[in-house]
């Protein structure tokens, strides 16, 4: 009788044990959050698009998910690659051709660096000719004026370099260049010691519609003669239009564009990439009533950047969609 309520017991422990592993595991194939990781989203400077947006995209990810993103600033795309190599950074905003360099090892890079991938392109930067003179009409007029191109070997001074390129303008020779950030650019320009800056960013920039609010701004047009030269040449731009009200200019501004993207380290795991682009693209509306630049979010065009692969947390969301990525 001892034997029989004996083994009667342990089958009864068995069972209960059984019960109670099985609800921990319906627990978290339902309940439990996938990712997880604290991951540091490097961006760019205070006045720049990257921060104002990035963190924005770092607070709803974090709020929604079990993935905590923190957004910094930093020197901007080619500081954000430099980050992400020594794994200060898991998550970075880049230029798209910024990103090409990198990958390939050419002009910003030394060697190639492909340590990284996509996750989503997720609006156009303008290349913004700003001056306060009125007379300065076309990028040719630029010449012999002192011009901001951006910090030294920055993905701004190269944009710089390619506009005045197609223009017959040499960045060393043509012009008196300076080297700096948007910020130092409008201060600058304030101060009456430049004729015009480069910035390239989404606009509406903040550097530019804080100077826009004291002084009044014009942003130089490229014509499509050199636009087209410059495309053939680079095929990262595109022709692009900021529309008048964006800065209270007399009228429409043509100019080329680049991507902005965000990639991660190809370690990142891929829950929590998963976590950061559904999040953003589950959550537009929100987004866009925070920061202007959620407007512009698309699925198609964020899984439309060719130059690099993507992560396999982004196609993952992207697959779920019916979005192919190149």
């Amino acid at each position: 009788m001892k034997k029989v309520l004996a083994l009667l017991l342990v089958l009864a422990m068995v069972l209960s044990l059984a019960a109670c592993g099985g609800n921990k595991g319906d627990d978290k194939g339902s309940e439990a959050p996938s990712g997880g990781a604290k991951l540091t989203f490097t961006t760019g400077g205070e006045q720049g698009t990257y921060y104002g947006f990035g963190t924005v995209l770092a607070g709803k990810v974090s709020d929604k998910t079990a993935t905590k993103v923190t957004a910094i600033t930093s020197g901007g795309s080619k500081a954000n690659i430099e980050a992400m190599a020594k794994n200060d950074a898991q998550l970075g905003f880049v230029q798209s051709d910024v990103a090409a360099y990198a990958n390939k090892g050419t002009r910003l890079f030394d060697k190639a660096d492909t340590s990284f991938s996509a996750v989503a392109a997720l609006y156009m930067e303008q290349v913004q000719i700003v001056t306060l003179d009125p007379n300065i009409k076309s990028v040719a007029d630029l010449k012999g004026k002192s011009v901001s191109i951006g910090a030294s070997g920055s993905g701004v001074y190269f944009n710089a370099v390619d506009v005045l390129g197609a223009y017959g303008i040499d960045a060393d020779k043509d012009i008196n260049p300076t080297y700096q950030s948007f910020g130092d650019s409008v201060e600058s320009l304030q101060d009456g010691k430049i004729d015009a800056a480069f910035v390239v960013a989404g606009a509406p920039t903040t550097a530019v519609t804080s100077l826009a609010a004291t002084k009044k701004v014009y942003l130089v047009s490229l014509d499509d003669e050199h636009i087209n030269k410059l495309i053939t040449e680079s095929p990262y731009y595109s022709k692009n239009v900021i529309a008048k009200d964006v800065y209270d200019t007399p009228e429409d501004v043509t100019t080329v564009a680049v991507m902005a993207v965000v990639i991660a380290r190809n370690d990142v795991a891929e829950a929590d990439v998963y976590n950061f682009i559904s999040t953003i693209f589950e959550n537009k509306a929100d987004i866009a009533s925070a920061h202007a630049k959620g407007n512009e979010l698309d699925l198609n065009f964020a899984a439309s950047y060719g130059s690099i692969s993507y992560h396999p947390g982004a196609v993952k969301y992207f697959t779920e969609k019916g979005v192919k990525t190149p």
